[in-house]
């Protein structure tokens, strides 16, 4: 570890011991044992974690998963059909809830639940409504128990999820919690004790203390879903990398190891770190992250570059193909000739015109197009490079 990561790493555990707001994600696995009971002791210990956290001032947003697989002990069901899946899911939360209105009670907090689809970061308007609803609870002293809403949204239990819109296993869920609401740090509590240089410990990985750029990663650092989860460390980083740009500071330790979540917001060497990055706006944020896309364009090698390197606005002349049925004002992903996609935009003009000004240039655009001040595709206040 170098001096420079070594101190960013030292500020970050300082920030985490004086946070004032938190998100801490509770997997699967931590929440139920492999036979698929609930994990009672291991879930009070967690409980009692957070209570200590609130009472030095912390609020705390909790982002648990576990009412699937509660719903299939409770009534035998078996079987991946998306209508049983969901039936477990709707089963379950109540049981999960059960759970946490009983202990928390017992410390005289009240908790709430908040059941979200994708469709509640994608809508600006149902956003600003779900962010007012955080903030009053939390400043009533509620603690908000949030999930995927899973009777309803398919995206997250589908056995082939859409590109770009699934949650996954509610690591992208809390991440968006935490960067929406402003939140300090998202803390990830799995059935591991962090990242690993190989997928684990028994294939002679070793724990990763700090991680400073995420893209510096060995590819074989992720791996694949658990047995009874439906994440894995590929969506964990996902959501790393959500908190990290958003400016917070995001942590994945070990759910089944007592007292982890005190250590790790007492400022202590727990799991694996992840610094903060780049600070995105909260308008740029939305771009990235709390959304699909609805379509996508490829561009040259040098409309990359100048979007990359220079900063640019994406302009006509740059884009050699429209991909989708898109709106003005949708998401769009950009991607270079090969496929790869390196960012995200707003789109000035819908699809069909947008085939119809496809490689011209700005002054030809100006002239064919009734949207004034529109010449380019993306301007680079509503693009964000991935």
């Amino acid at each position: 570890m170098s001096s420079e990561i070594g101190k960013r790493a030292a500020a970050a555990r300082k920030a985490l011991a004086r946070a004032s707001r938190v998100v801490v994600k509770l997997g699967t696995n931590v929440v139920m044992h492999a036979n698929g009971a609930l994990a009672i002791g291991r879930l009070g210990g967690i409980i009692e974690d957070i209570v200590a956290v609130r009472g030095r001032g912390c609020q705390v947003i909790l982002v648990s998963s576990g009412a699937m697989g509660l719903g299939r002990s409770r009534i035998g069901a078996t079987g991946e059909v998306l209508p049983v899946k969901q039936a477990c899911a709707a089963v379950g939360q109540v049981l999960l809830m059960s759970v946490y209105e009983e202990a928390f009670g017992r410390f005289g907090i009240p908790v709430a639940q908040l059941l979200l689809t994708e469709e509640d970061f994608s809508s600006r308007r149902r956003y600003l409504n779900l962010r007012n609803t955080f903030s009053a609870l939390l400043e009533h002293g509620v603690l908000p128990v949030v999930n995927e809403n899973d009777p309803v949204s398919t995206a997250e239990i589908e056995i082939a999820p859409r590109a770009g819109r699934a949650f996954g296993d509610n690591d992208k869920l809390s991440a968006l919690v935490m960067s929406r609401m402003d939140a300090e740090a998202l803390v990830v509590l799995s059935n591991v004790s962090g990242l690993y240089s190989a997928p684990g410990p028994e294939k002679g990985g070793k724990l990763i203390d700090v991680v400073g750029e995420i893209d510096a990663l060995a590819g074989d650092t992720a791996g694949g879903a658990s047995a009874t989860g439906r994440g894995g460390m590929r969506t964990k980083l996902e959501a790393m990398r959500i908190a990290t740009d958003s400016g917070g500071i995001g942590v994945i330790a070990g759910g089944k190891t007592p007292g982890a979540l005190t250590r790790v917001l007492g400022g202590r060497k727990e799991g694996t770190l992840f610094l903060p990055g780049r600070k995105l706006s909260s308008r740029k944020r939305w771009i990235a992250f709390a959304r699909g896309f609805d379509g996508r364009v490829v561009v040259t090698e040098g409309a990359r570059k100048a979007l990359q390197e220079r900063g640019a606005s994406l302009l006509f002349a740059g884009i050699v193909a429209v991909e989708g049925d898109f709106e003005r004002g949708d998401v769009v992903a950009v991607a270079d000739e090969k496929g790869a996609e390196f960012a995200r935009g707003m789109a000035n003009h819908a699809a069909a015109a947008a085939r119809l000004l496809l490689g011209k240039h700005s002054k030809a655009v100006a002239s064919l197009t009734h949207e004034p001040n529109y010449d380019c595709f993306v301007t680079r206040d509503n693009l964000v490079i991935l």
